[in-house]
């Protein structure tokens, strides 16, 4: 490969630069909504945004920022602090970081805005509701807290009930803090902007199919943030629009995120946050691009329920109660086997996230599944997603180097 070959190949993406704009405008909007009459909404990743943004609330992700602060390499401090406030270092270090930026204004933004209320869904894990249980008390602002059932195989009747009179007492809910009704209309644009843009992003994560692939998945845990942020808004369809424009164009000219790409990976899990370029430029190392990953396609798979455009608070019950953490490891492993052959992968990088029990809990059950059904070699990294001081470098780049040379013995 020349030396022109190897710049256009891993050449920076256009999209970076505006992607870091938005979130830069959207940070100040939230942080300065006490000044234009809008309430600041915290909510959980999985929970169910538009209504937030068809009431025109401005929703704060505290795990956004936790994967921010982890980006930045604050976590260890910031959980180190948690704890000597006396919560236990097993607990999420997403958690664990949100807590104590709320007492200190820490962070690399300063702290999140104060709340008007705290909105949680327990579709991911059921560390979030004590979670929000804290901070409600401590801001002593009201909680809405949205429970569903897991949907281990399938997702009943009496499960859709359940969760339909639930979405009902949001809006109930949205409607008493903001003292107006919610806008039907309104709503319903809204969820068709948030299945628009699930659609997109979709389509961006379907350009790695490609070889060389245009993108790698540390690529996607940056570009995610818009799909969770602003869901349900015209700047993320805009956004993706372009994005999915930007990556076909790199798919037309040839351009690989990896400059010789020899070997496509598949990544389960959140990622680690504080060493995503380390890691990144590990497997480039050995020509090995992560093409895809089970987390940032998380956030398209509600559009295999979200089926009625015309009613979108119907479907969202659905589409939201059967997130991938709410659903079993047999159903989990389906979608990840759906991925390896999707992707044409040639191996499967796990992290076992000691932050994020119910992502981590099966992960065993499906490297064997991965390994009985498509016999591809697999590795394990043990870590947590923010708190850096339980990453061991040296025992991860032996783990790397290793699992690699059983790949390259395969081909």
């Amino acid at each position: 490969m020349t030396d022109t070959d190897k710049e256009k190949h891993g050449k920076k993406m256009q999209s970076d630069g505006k992607m870091q704009k938005i979130m830069t405008g959207y940070y100040i909007d939230a942080k300065t909504a006490g000044e234009t009459g809008k309430k600041v909404a915290w909510i959980t990743s999985g929970g169910p945004v538009e209504p937030l943004i068809a009431m025109d609330i401005i929703p704060v992700y505290p795990e956004n920022h936790g994967a921010m602060i982890g980006a930045s390499k604050m976590g260890a401090d910031l959980c180190q602090k948690a704890e000597e406030m006396g919560y236990s270092g097993d607990l999420c270090s997403y958690a664990r970081a949100d807590i104590a930026c709320s007492v200190v204004d820490g962070g690399p933004i300063g702290g999140l805005p104060r709340p008007d209320m705290l909105v949680c869904c327990n579709n991911i894990c059921g560390t979030v509701m004590k979670w929000y249980e804290v901070q409600a008390r401590y801001y002593n602002v009201p909680l809405f807290i949205l429970d569903t059932p897991f949907s281990h195989t399938k997702y009943t009747d009496e499960a859709k009930r359940y969760v339909q009179r639930q979405v009902e007492e949001y809006v109930t809910f949205l409607e008493g803090v903001c003292k107006k009704r919610l806008d039907r209309d309104r709503m319903e644009e809204v969820g068709r902007l948030s299945v628009e843009a699930q659609r997109l992003w979709q389509a961006v994560l379907d350009t790695a199919m490609n070889k060389p692939s245009p993108m790698t998945c540390f690529d996607a845990f940056f570009h995610l943030a818009l799909i969770v942020t602003l869901r349900g808004t015209q700047t993320a369809v805009d956004y993706y629009r372009s994005l999915l424009e930007e990556m076909e164009q790199r798919v037309a000219d040839g351009i690989g995120a990896i400059p010789n790409e020899k070997y496509r990976l598949l990544w389960d899990n959140l990622p680690i946050w504080y060493r995503l370029k380390w890691l990144s430029q590990k497997f480039a190392a050995h020509d090995a691009c992560l093409v895809a990953d089970t987390y940032t396609s998380a956030w398209c798979m509600s559009l295999r329920y979200m089926t009625d455009e015309g009613n979108f608070l119907d479907s969202m019950g659905e589409g939201y109660a059967r997130a991938y953490l709410n659903i079993g490891v047999d159903e989990m492993i389906k979608i990840v086997l759906e991925m390896v052959d999707k992707y044409d992968v040639d191996g499967f990088v796990m992290h076992s996230n000691r932050s994020c029990k119910p992502y981590s809990l099966g992960q065993y059950d499906i490297q064997r599944a991965v390994q009985k059904e498509r016999g591809i070699p697999s590795v394990i990294i043990e870590s947590h997603m923010v708190d850096e001081r339980s990453f061991s470098e040296s025992q991860t780049e032996t783990r790397i180097d290793a699992f690699m040379e059983m790949i390259g013995q395969k081909r």
